[in-house]
């Protein structure tokens, strides 16, 4: 969850998370619709299809038991070498470096590493870094304390805007603090436009409900139930006649919405229809009749949730 989502964002998700799921079986066992359901709103949701895939595969590969072995761990399922190495550092004591976001920072600025570190040399530079500087003597307690030290000094003093060098034990050290770089290091991402696209989201209603479809199991909101999404152009009436088997007209257009994802921004256009008549085909291809409060509670993405509440609120409550 904490992989690119502070702390303060995941806490609830989590909280709600362990509460369902106790331990890897639970996890392992549950229908993915339920492990989307509670990740809803967090946003990435490849990591909550991920985490599934992973229980599953503990339970079938290693008897129910978390691997203590680092490559075993990096095979799992949406886990990457600083995140297995974290997870072998705090759960087993494991001698491994890490190198998380914060610690990238911390090395580029303590160090004066230039470049963006995303681009692979200065990644392997950084990893280099990491290990030469992990602590020597085998000591209980010193990695985790070590790690955690590091990770908290880039969360909290060593931060993206307005870092207290003043409080730094790096300080004496830090080339970006002699050289007056603070504010340049580590190098910013190449900034490129993101590409715009577009699409229409169908809300169909039908007597209190709504009908959702589920995604394919990969790509953009992979495995969520979301309105049905129309080409640009389209008439609808005939779209939902000819994909659904349903007549229906269409309600006055919604206010665009916009979204961003990380490599493109989306902009919606909500389009409600009021149906007439349907049968019980719509379910046949993947779709499905829900209340606006079942709706609500199913796995669905963030701007789905977010055109469906006014309409719940104005009719439902």
């Amino acid at each position: 969850m904490l992989q690119q989502t502070q702390v303060i964002t995941v806490i609830p998700y989590y909280l709600r998370f362990l509460q369902r799921f106790p331990d890897i079986n639970s996890l392992a066992l549950a229908p993915l619709d339920e492990v989307l359901a509670l990740w809803s709103g967090l946003g990435y949701y490849a990591r909550g299809r991920n985490l599934h895939q992973a229980a599953q595969l503990i339970v079938s590969h290693h008897g129910g038991e978390f691997p203590r072995d680092l490559a075993a761990i990096q095979q799992l399922p949406g886990i990457g070498h600083s995140t297995a190495a974290a997870i072998a550092v705090f759960a087993y004591g494991g001698h491994c470096a890490i190198l998380d976001g914060n610690v990238k920072r911390v090395f580029a600025r303590c160090f004066g590493i230039d470049g963006y570190p995303g681009e692979r040399k200065t990644e392997t530079l950084l990893w280099q870094m990491a290990e030469q500087l992990l602590p020597r003597e085998k000591i209980q307690g010193q990695i985790e304390s070590y790690t955690q030290a590091l990770m908290d000094l880039g969360a909290t003093i060593c931060t993206r805007s307005k870092p207290q060098c003043a409080a730094c034990p790096l300080q004496p050290d830090c080339v970006a603090f002699r050289e007056k770089r603070i504010d340049k290091l580590p190098t910013a991402k190449p900034r490129k436009p993101l590409p715009q696209k577009e699409t229409v989201l169908l809300l169909l209603l039908w007597r209190g409900e709504i009908l959702l479809e589920k995604r394919p199991p990969t790509g953009i909101w992979g495995g969520l139930w979301c309105l049905p999404e129309m080409p640009l152009g389209e008439n609808a009436a005939a779209y939902c006649a000819r994909h659904f088997d349903l007549r229906a007209h269409p309600l006055p257009e919604l206010p665009p919405l916009d979204h961003s994802f990380t490599h493109f921004k989306l902009r919606i256009y909500p389009q409600p229809l009021q149906v007439v008549t349907h049968t019980l085909a719509a379910r046949e291809n993947g779709a499905i009749w829900l209340t606006f409060e079942d709706a609500l509670g199913a796995a669905i993405p963030t701007p789905v949730r977010k055109l469906l509440l006014p309409i719940y609120n104005k009719v439902c409550l």
